[in-house]
């Protein structure tokens, strides 16, 4: 397969915790697209790097502590839209509850996580603007692919 825009991709959220963290476990749950999103963020682990440097011999480099990521989705603000409803009650509970998350690219491909919200702010710039949500998603589990 060759490269692809971003063009069609979705992002979906569900209060539901999967039974398992696996593609069927996840699949079970009822997830609800967020309407309006014009950019998502990053999936996918990156390691924090730790280094030594003995006084004799070469520097050695660790892999460190694991991040699965952050999703920094922004969409056209819509109240009656389901689910950025459940974005900014996501965003309010202060519970420390993950919420899954389905990332669909045009491709067909799933990208599964559960995450927690630590915001979603609503972003007012000038007149000629769109008023738009700006969600703030730490990824906690290392993401699923289907």
């Amino acid at each position: 397969m060759g490269s692809t825009t971003a063009a069609g991709t979705a992002l979906a959220i569900s209060a539901g915790a999967p039974a398992a963290q696996t593609a069927a476990g996840f699949a079970a749950l009822a997830f609800t697209e967020i309407g309006g999103i014009d950019k998502i963020g990053t999936i996918g682990a990156s390691f924090g790097k730790t280094e030594f440097q003995p006084l004799k011999g070469p520097k050695d480099k660790l892999k460190g502590a694991v991040d699965y990521g952050q999703l920094s989705p922004s969409a056209a603000y819509d109240e009656a839209d389901a689910g950025q409803t459940l974005l900014r009650t996501a965003a309010e509970d202060e519970t420390n509850k993950l919420y899954a998350f389905k990332v669909t690219y045009p491709t067909g491909a799933v990208r599964y996580c559960q995450g927690r919200v630590f915001g979603a702010p609503e972003s007012v710039d000038g007149a000629e603007s769109v008023l738009m949500i700006n969600a703030d998603i730490g990824i906690c589990t290392k993401p699923i692919k289907a």
